[in-house]
């Protein structure tokens, strides 16, 4: 196979939504700190609410965003909380792919905090292939081509083959 088809993994995004700031959410990004391994980032509102009294830069999340091996294995460790099923419907047309873990206690290695309670969280997978860099140049900048763009087929067979993932 040519090694620039190649489908591999870009990164992965853990995502918890809180909704407030405050402690809560500074109890969120130490437990996004101690699964992922890596630095937190607080998120904040793009717009207003004024039914949840959010104004627009206030912080009501936090993410974290792991690249390479890092991502591997947190990868790995989040489908096993989900029994590696997926649906079909967490593709999108690009290949890449989010799921939901409900309970953060599912995840392997984490115990629960009686000061946090039950909080979830979201897993987000970008995939690309090698190549794709000339799309974000600042200086030689190209378009990618048709047949070089990752697909929705393409993002399903790599979670089957390379991640050992169902499909439901």
């Amino acid at each position: 196979m040519n090694p620039m088809r190649e489908v591999r993994i870009d990164k992965v995004t853990a995502n918890i939504g809180v909704g407030e700031g405050g402690e809560k959410l500074q109890s969120c990004s130490t437990l996004l700190n101690k699964m992922s391994g890596k630095k937190a980032v607080k998120t904040t509102a793009r717009v207003r609410n004024l039914v949840f009294k959010i104004k627009k830069g206030d912080p009501i999340g936090t993410k974290v965003t792991l690249r390479n091996k890092d991502a591997e294995e947190f990868l790995k460790k989040a489908l096993d909380a989900v029994d590696k099923k997926i649906s079909s419907r967490a593709f999108d047309k690009e290949g890449n792919f989010s799921f939901g873990i409900e309970e953060y206690i599912d995840f392997p290695g984490v115990k629960y905090d009686p000061k946090l309670g039950i909080v979830g969280f979201d897993v987000c997978v970008t995939l690309k292939r090698r190549g794709v860099r000339v799309t974000k140049k600042r200086r030689g900048k190209a378009t990618l081509g048709r047949r070089h763009r990752l697909t929705n087929e393409d993002g399903i067979t790599f979670a089957k083959e390379v991640l050992g993932v169902e499909i439901v």
